[in-house]
């Protein structure tokens, strides 16, 4: 882990606030179906790419950010507040509106999610915006030995500027992420290849349209496809699965059975097992960081911080001894 520190990383994908309102019940309208909250306070964190440019500093010594925020509520003093004093940003704005929130209203108590708005444009960003970034990758992307993609599939991430990815990237690894926006369309498959693919157990039966399968025959299947090194699938509370040719299968148990908030989670695990795999760790060696990573990170309220490097080495500690 000390030896990341050496890596140079360029992390590229949608920047989204996660905003938590935090109510407490009241009782049972008398005129709706529905329970009644007060309202206690409010919590904003960057999540999205910005959480991930945060874990992976934790790691990596050099991080560069290459996100898109809207120019209406751009959320800009406060997402560069909150970054790590190793991500150095790019922001570049989509002029027609604002920066992608997602406001969750959470029981204060049991911190359970009770109903959730996103303001958003998942449409693809202009060609006037693509360009400005296409520009600037074009300009950059070979300075670093790997490239994280963050792709939650909300527009950023056009055709043009995966291909651009695909074509220059030393090392690149992918997390393609499913959520309620997007379900059936954003799926890894959409780019050509990847050194290092990360998705959840969902995600990647929808990348082979398998609901039944066994999960060994989809990663595999995957794994040709994008014509990668590794591919790995996050299986919530069972763990991890990872999948390369020359080790075969490795199944990795999940280090916690106390979830405080999942949210965040699965980008702390990809920013961690990332650079790993760029560096040629063993296999097994980033299986168990991953999930360490993962098992700190459902700990932490959303993205209120990331996991720091210190305390997983803390972590795998105790679970070696």
């Amino acid at each position: 882990l000390e030896a990341l520190k050496k890596l140079k990383v360029l992390v590229v994908g949608d920047a989204i606030m996660d905003e938590y309102h935090y109510c407490s019940p009241l009782g049972k309208s008398s005129k709706e179906h529905l329970v009644v909250n007060r309202y206690e306070s409010r919590e904003m964190f960057a999540g999205g790419a910005l959480a991930t440019a945060n874990n992976a500093a934790s790691v990596c010594g050099q991080v560069e950010l290459v996100t898109i925020l809207g120019a209406k509520r751009s959320y800009k003093d406060f997402i560069g507040s909150h970054l790590s004093p190793n991500v150095k940003p790019a922001f570049f704005t989509r002029p027609d509106t604002g920066t992608i929130v997602k406001r969750r209203y959470v029981n204060k108590i049991q911190n359970r999610k009770l109903f959730e708005i996103c303001f958003i444009d998942d449409s693809d960003i202009a060609s006037r915006e693509e360009e400005k970034v296409l520009k600037h990758l074009n300009k950059v992307i070979k300075n670093y030995d790997l490239v994280i993609i963050s792709d939650y599939g909300h527009g950023f991430l056009t055709k043009r500027i995966r291909d651009l990815i695909c074509a220059k990237a030393k090392y690149l690894a992918l997390n393609v992420q499913t959520n309620s926006a997007n379900i059936g369309f954003n799926l890894v498959t959409k780019y050509r290849r990847a050194n290092c693919v990360c998705v959840d157990e969902l995600e990647l039966r929808y990348a082979t349209h398998d609901r039944v399968s066994d999960l060994r025959t989809h990663a595999k299947k995957v794994y040709q496809q994008m014509r990668c090194e590794h591919i790995i699938a996050t299986r919530g509370s069972s763990g991890s699965l990872c999948y390369s040719k020359k080790k075969g299968f490795h199944e990795t148990p999940a280090f916690s059975d106390h979830v405080v908030d999942a949210i965040g989670a699965g980008d702390a695990f990809f920013a961690f097992i990332a650079p790993c795999f760029a560096a040629r760790l063993p296999q097994e060696v980033v299986s168990l960081i991953g999930n360490a990573a993962g098992s700190l990170a459902v700990q932490i309220v959303c993205n209120r911080e990331p996991v720091k490097s210190v305390d997983l080495i803390k972590f795998i500690t105790r679970l070696l001894k």
